[in-house]
């Protein structure tokens, strides 16, 4: 492996990839030696990251857009990593409906929970499918699968999205405990108070002059989308080899505290 170069040579599709925490995820892969197949709904979002990364890099990177809940486009989406690239080392089920708030009382008897639940869990399955039957024939592979605080920790107006997030740490570690004689790691990620879009960390001064008592969370910033793309390396990469099953919270500490108190509270 050359130096510094954590994924290099592997293969990885990366799902809900042109935008925030999906579109870092893409871009770090890039930059540690990965070839990336990765989707998104909105096409423009596709020609963005097109237009951003490294001229270099370019021939490491397939875009396709289209939607993880239809199983023809996972098909195409798998099919594409497999000729373009001869394997899959790598799956990150990142895209996800997040802005389904809606209180539990103006719901539906089905179209609402089926929609939700097909975006944020069953495309999970789908896609976890498809994919262990190119790990399993290899033997190896790593599935990285984005939960949310809310799996532990309930938003208000969000029940469907935190029921299916609950279903992504509880689908992972299953998945972990049948997949492991094949080498196949399964993790997750839960992110939270993660800012939308992908910019830089903020700078020394900043953070030392930011008042403790703006934020719910005990480091004192706002997290950003590479924030998480360092621990989507990490759960890719050997230096996770013998890690599997787990949740790891990117949150800044918000999920430690008894409550949500702004510090100095």
């Amino acid at each position: 492996m050359s130096v510094g170069k954590k994924l290099d040579g592997k293969v990885a599709i990366v799902t809900g990839g042109g935008r925030g925490i999906g579109k870092a995820i893409t871009l770090r892969y890039l930059e540690e030696g990965a070839k990336v197949v990765m989707n998104d709904r909105d096409e423009s979002y596709l020609h963005d990251i097109q237009q951003e990364i490294d001229p270099a890099l370019a021939d490491n990177l397939v875009v396709m857009q289209g939607d993880v809940t239809d199983g023809a486009h996972l098909d195409e989406l798998f099919a594409a990593a497999t000729s373009h690239s001869g394997g899959l080392d790598i799956l990150v089920n990142n895209a996800a409906w997040t802005t389904c708030v809606k209180h539990f009382l103006d719901y539906d008897e089905r179209g609402f929970w089926d929609e939700v639940v097909a975006n944020n869990f069953t495309s999970v399955y789908l896609a976890c499918r498809r994919a262990v039957r190119y790990m399993t024939e290899r033997r190896s592979g790593a599935i990285i699968n984005l939960s949310s605080i809310g799996a532990t920790r309930a938003h208000h107006r969000m029940v469907a999205y935190d029921a299916c997030k609950s279903g992504v740490e509880g689908l992972t570690r299953a998945l972990a405990v049948e997949l492991g004689p094949w080498n196949i790691r399964v993790n997750a990620i839960s992110p939270a108070s993660v800012q939308g879009v992908a910019v830089a960390r903020p700078d020394e001064e900043t953070i030392r002059r930011a008042d403790p008592k703006d934020f719910a969370t005990p480091i004192v910033r706002i997290g950003v989308p590479d924030d998480v793309a360092g621990a989507a390396v990490f759960l890719a990469s050997e230096d996770s080899s013998f890690m599997t099953g787990q949740v790891l919270a990117i949150d800044g500490g918000l999920s430690i505290q008894a409550r949500a108190y702004p510090a100095g509270e």
